[in-house]
């Protein structure tokens, strides 16, 4: 994991979105956890399974390994934690022993497997090669979808995964429709095609953070 600020104090966990989504907004996160160090609270931004530096195959996690995981990271630190999970990260902070939760632009399961399947039809048409969607409710092996090899059992899991409701903050971009807490100016990192970062809309989030962070430890 990457850890940042102090050793002591309240401590941001970050959950990135899973699949291509973490790659497009690792250095955003990190660039929140870094202005949040700066204000004097300390963040966490853990490898989950099959993400980052992890040894375990992204073919290989499931939805509810990858929630165990995030769990076990946030009661490794053993002090006063919250989470901050982006777009699908929601779907891993549930169980997690947190004070509260910071959700930006969360999205179902059920969301991200629309999506997924969308994209494996748009590379189906651009190369000539059929496609079933069908096939994935029926598949026993890994399916590759949007670049990634996915166990069936995760594809299953996200159809009814849906983000927590207790203790949370949602925060939105304000071109999104969807009800939120606050909605502020920034940029869909997670639409890219390639993985970019927004300075300004990182710290935008970190200062909403650090003061509902503030209002949570009063």
């Amino acid at each position: 994991m990457l850890r940042f600020g102090p050793g002591t104090g309240p401590v941001v966990v970050v959950a990135l979105p899973l699949f291509e989504e973490a790659n497009r907004t690792r250095a955003f996160a990190v660039t929140i956890l870094r202005a949040l160090a700066d204000r004097g609270i300390a963040g966490i931004l853990p490898d989950l399974p099959g993400q980052g530096e992890s040894l375990l195959p992204t073919h290989e996690a499931t939805l509810a390994g990858l929630s165990e995981a995030f769990a076990a990271a946030v009661s490794s630190l053993g002090r006063s934690a919250y989470s901050l999970a982006i777009r699908s990260g929601t779907l891993l902070d549930g169980s997690a022993l947190v004070v509260a939760r910071y959700h930006l632009s969360p999205a179902t399961g059920a969301d991200l497997r629309r999506e997924l399947i969308r994209a494996r039809q748009a590379s189906a048409r651009e190369s000539g090669e059929p496609f079933d969607p069908a096939s994935i409710d029926t598949a026993t092996d890994p399916v590759e979808l949007a670049g990634n090899r996915i166990a069936p059992q995760l594809l299953t899991e996200l159809a009814t995964a849906t983000p927590a409701t207790t203790a949370v903050r949602t925060v939105r971009l304000e071109t999104e429709a969807r009800p939120a807490d606050a909605k502020i100016a920034g940029s869909p990192l997670w639409r890219r095609a390639e993985p970019d970062n927004d300075a300004d809309f990182a710290a935008r989030i970190a200062a909403d953070i650090a003061d509902w962070v503030a209002t949570c430890e009063g």
